[in-house]
């Protein structure tokens, strides 16, 4: 008996946990058809006229396509860096790798702003305008964290046999690369760079710090937010992120766990 009412118990807590977090996102996806420019509650009458303003607001559309060019370029740098770092790591054995290893985690565990301040005081010292690629190289410090545990996670699992097998069969070590290594990591590098991906699209602190007068989407969601204006497009264009975030997570998700299964 006493075991029945603790598993109901712990149904109840986990459902609650679950409208707790995800409350404020229905409400806010609720307001983005709301008619009114007022968000007063219950709302009183539904529209999509807000989704057509937001889409012609030609600030909205610059900031949109900025954000997902720095999440692009900020994922395919992770990609290359992070998977470099991780072959690096686990394939050699050097003095000083475990402090390495701990050094490349550390941006993912800093408060976004210390990162930020750090680079902007580096730009300002160094005389680089902010611009697209300050903003590129501000997430990736944290992307290349993404994508470096999710390959060396992957190297740890994979049998070192089979890279032995390749070698003693003639294949050179880019044939062994192209033919062995890369398949068997492809599921991790892939939903690392989708996590990365998502990580840069709605980053806001470090972007503050390194994006100058530029704005991304979230950057313009903040600052519309702080003045009080634009409500009905915010929410909207919060839909949106909530959308476009959703989707490489959900990919990156079934794609790793695929990969455990196997």
């Amino acid at each position: 008996m006493t075991g029945r009412l603790g598993a109901i118990a712990l149904r109840i807590w986990a459902v609650l946990v679950v409208l707790f977090l995800f409350i404020p996102i229905a409400t806010i996806v609720l307001y983005a058809f709301n008619k009114s420019n007022i968000q007063s509650w219950p709302i009183q009458h539904f529209s999509t006229k807000w989704f057509s303003v937001a889409w012609h607001d030609s600030e909205v559309r610059s900031s949109l396509w900025l954000s997902v060019k720095a999440a692009l370029f900020a994922s395919l740098l992770a990609a290359v860096l992070g998977s470099m770092a991780a072959f690096a790591v686990h394939r050699f054995k050097f003095f000083g790798r475990d402090a390495i290893s701990l050094l490349l985690v550390l941006p993912l565990a800093l408060p976004g702003i210390i990162t930020g301040i750090a680079l902007n005081s580096t730009f300002t010292y160094a005389g680089v305008n902010l611009s697209l690629a300050t903003i590129v190289i501000g997430h990736a410090t944290f992307c290349i964290v993404v994508v470096y545990n999710n390959v060396i996670a992957r190297l740890r699992r994979t049998a070192g046999s089979l890279i032995e097998a390749s070698s003693d069969l003639g294949a050179r070590p880019w044939q062994t690369f192209r033919l062995v290594t890369l398949p068997t990591l492809s599921t991790a590098l892939v939903s690392g760079v989708l996590l990365a991906f998502a990580l840069s699209f709605d980053e806001v602190i470090v972007t503050t710090f390194t994006a100058g007068a530029q704005n991304t989407l979230p950057l313009w969601i903040f600052g519309a937010i702080r003045l009080g204006q634009q409500l009905p497009e915010v929410n909207v264009v919060v839909s949106a992120v909530l959308v476009l975030t959703f989707i490489p997570v959900l990919i990156s998700v079934r794609l790793t766990g695929r990969a455990g299964l196997r």
